[in-house]
């Protein structure tokens, strides 16, 4: 374009377009990807700030798709402003009416200080975007735009993680692309010099004397020159703070790890229990665990279920999908070899903040107990050493299955935490419900008769299984009426529907006078 464009209001939007653009580019980059690791650092510097600004952090996810829209948004936006550019250079390029635009179209086609990159009647904007630098970076970056945009959709992730994950590495396509797709200065301005001989304003009325003794102003013939391509600018900071973290997960994803313990859970989930130097960890953390003999990029998360205190750390995974099957089947196939696991993180998740509050509620569904499995532990370990600095009053503690084996994952850690709490004297401390979503006739009849029993005939445990889901809203009611002051932290790791379930219960019974009872939703992002 330049300052002589035919629209000059839509000149103006599509300047402050790019902008934004730009802006949107650089938080992309910064914050978004690698969003884990950044997450992840960024909790521990706010961890003495108040707590509605470290939940933000918990919405990193919905801020990366949200960045993702608007990168879609501005880029069609950009695509349909140089349609519009070219069909209007077209049009003066053919222009016989000696108007604004058919001048400033005919001016210095010889000498390289053009306006419009159109001199041939025959030029049409597919020529130009497949014979050009501009017109060809801006055909790929689209591309592979629409390619990571198509493949994140849920279904595509959740069903084949695989090109999900593999289509997503195209963002070093896409802003390759967009540092080259500048430099041929295909959108054009009005050179310095020129404008000291020649104000747009003043001389624009006057296009038909120009560079006559005649002319108002002593206008001469405007020269054009290509503006310096910026993108690089915006880029190339979050590039190098992108190329330093990989380097320092790729540094860290090599350190040795030893798998101690490997254990076989019902419901075809698998328990590895890994040891690596140097490992720090808190509750309800997550790591990315990579299988060489799978796969060399593939790099899956997986919440910890061991304690700080303990000196291995575990991971269940449940059979979901290709790579989690091919590493169970590895890991169950006796050979002497145990496959190589490479290990990157921990990274912080909102569990982290379960012992911030005066009272939590711990909502798992399936495999998602896991987050939980850690904070569980790490009370276990807390009331056996009688931790004086623990904050937390009171746990309750939900966890809801489809099939009774999926109980036996933790099972006996349940157990484990009655003995202890009654031996400390805080029988009180843990209030755990166990519900069996997925159940028969028969199965209710013989619960029903073996009612008396002091131990659950589904679980052996001594807090007796409930069939069904929940009534959230009287779980909500018992705990405030329990805690009528209390500020009380409500923890998911479970489905979409359940959280908004969750999420409404806490607004419904959470008073208006902040000095009574507050409930606080967190969930876990993947």
């Amino acid at each position: 374009m330049g300052n002589w464009v035919v629209n000059h209001w839509f000149s103006a939007l599509v300047i402050v377009i790019w902008l934004g653009l730009n802006i949107f580019l650089f938080v992309t980059f910064f914050l978004t990807f690698d969003r884990d690791e950044k997450y992840h650092y960024t909790r521990r510097l706010l961890w003495c700030c108040r707590r509605t600004m470290r939940k933000q952090l918990d919405h990193n996810l919905t801020f990366h798709k949200l960045v993702a829209y608007m990168i879609v948004l501005h880029t069609a936006i950009h695509i349909i402003a140089h349609l519009c550019n070219f069909e209007w250079y077209n049009d003066a390029q053919q222009a016989t009416d000696n108007s604004l635009a058919s001048v400033l179209s005919e001016l210095h086609q010889d000498d390289g200080l053009w306006l419009n990159p159109i001199n041939s009647n025959t030029t049409t904007p597919l020529h130009v975007a497949f014979t050009t630098i501009p017109g060809l970076t801006g055909v790929i970056i689209t591309l592979a735009l629409i390619l990571m945009v198509t493949s994140s959709v849920e279904f595509i992730r959740r069903s084949y993680f695989e090109v999900f994950w593999y289509t997503h590495h195209l963002f070093v396509i896409y802003f390759a692309g967009l540092v080259i797709h500048g430099i041929a200065g295909a959108v054009r301005g009005q050179t310095a010099d020129s404008l000291k001989e020649h104000n747009p304003k003043e001389c624009a009325p006057y296009y038909t004397e120009w560079d006559k003794e005649s002319s108002p102003h002593n206008c001469k013939e405007p020269e054009f020159g290509s503006i310096p391509a910026e993108s690089w600018k915006w880029v190339l900071a979050p590039l190098i703070l992108y190329a330093f973290e990989r380097v320092l997960r790729f540094w860290r994803s090599c350190q040795e790890v030893a798998v101690t313990k490997v254990v076989k859970h019902p419901s075809k989930v698998l328990e590895l229990q890994m040891r690596m130097k140097g490992f720090s960890m808190e509750v309800g953390q997550y790591v990315f665990l990579n299988c060489p003999s799978i796969s060399h990029w593939e790099w899956h998360p997986f919440t910890l279920t061991s304690a700080p205190e303990e000196e291995d750390f575990s991971v269940h995974i449940r059979a979901a999908g290709d790579w989690t099957e091919s590493l169970i089947d590895a890991f169950e196939q006796q050979t002497p070899k145990i496959p190589r696991i490479k290990v990157d993180g921990p990274f912080g998740t909102a569990s982290e903040d379960v012992f911030r509050y005066e009272v939590a509620m711990l909502v798992g569904a399936g495999i998602g107990v896991t987050p939980f499995a850690s904070v569980l532990k790490s009370i276990w370990y807390k009331l056996q050493h009688a931790d004086q600095k623990l904050k937390t009053k009171k746990i309750y503690f939900y966890w809801i299955c489809r099939e009774t084996g999926s109980f036996g994952w933790f099972k006996n850690l349940l157990a484990s935490l009655e003995q202890e709490m009654e031996s400390s004297g805080r029988a009180g401390f843990l209030s755990y419900h166990l519900f069996l979503t997925g159940w028969s006739s028969s199965m209710v009849g013989h619960a029903a008769l073996n009612v008396d029993k002091a131990t659950d005939v589904v679980t052996g445990l001594r807090q007796k299984t409930s069939f069904g889901r929940p009534m959230w809203s009287n779980e909500f009611s018992a705990v405030a009426a329990a805690h009528p002051k209390s500020v009380v932290g409500v923890f998911l790791c479970g489905p979409g529907p359940l959280a908004k379930s969750l999420q409404r219960c806490c607004h419904q019974h959470s008073s208006l006078d902040p000095r009574k009872v507050q409930f606080y939703f967190n969930k876990e992002n993947f």
